[in-house]
């Protein structure tokens, strides 16, 4: 097995949900952001799935790996609950394009964050650029739609007065249902 190939498998192994987009490009393309990301410190499975989710609060238990998943699971909710009642004509969502983009909004706090002395911090790097400007330069450099870019980049504060695409809209509620629940 090469390097390659066991970074990917770390990827599925950390967020299964990768396997709920159907376009086997578009999902390439988020599993070689993610192990571009964490390649860049050198993440390993144990911290990842140990680190927490945001460091604007004190005390938060609820890990980054878990966050991520669980907010990328309410919009697969919310999806499938918005075509059950509305249909897919009235609320118009690109599936595959919601869970790219809730996968890879927070995949920028692996540049941002830095473990000194046993704990994350922000990093100088994370104190100068934001992980929805890094997130969105990762998803760049691999050749993912603009569509996923933007519910990277208007995801959070970055987002505020931009109008969102439906996938963005539907990601930014769950991210703050998660966020304000669990901060």
């Amino acid at each position: 097995m090469t390097n390659n190939n066991s970074k990917s498998d770390l990827v599925l192994r950390l967020l299964p949900e990768v396997t709920e987009i159907s376009d086997a490009d578009l999902r390439e393309k988020v599993v070689a952001c993610w192990e571009e990301a964490i390649d860049f410190r050198g993440w390993s499975e144990e911290l990842l799935r140990n680190i927490p989710f945001t460091l604007l609060a004190d005390n938060v238990t609820i890990t980054f790996i878990d966050h991520v998943r669980a907010v990328c699971r309410m919009c697969i909710a919310c999806d499938d609950v918005l075509n059950d009642i509305h249909g897919k004509n009235k609320t118009p969502v690109n599936r595959n394009y919601l869970i790219a983009g809730a996968l890879l909004a927070d995949v920028g706090k692996l540049l941002e964050f830095e473990i000194i002395d046993g704990k994350p911090v922000k990093s100088d790097y994370g104190k100068h650029i934001r992980h929805p400007f890094s997130g969105v330069g990762l998803a760049f450099k691999h050749g993912l739609p603009s569509e996923v870019m933007h519910v990277i980049a208007t995801h959070s504060k970055e987002g505020a007065g931009e109008k969102r695409l439906p996938e963005s809209i539907i990601f930014h509620h769950a991210d703050f249902i998660d966020f304000e629940l669990v901060k």
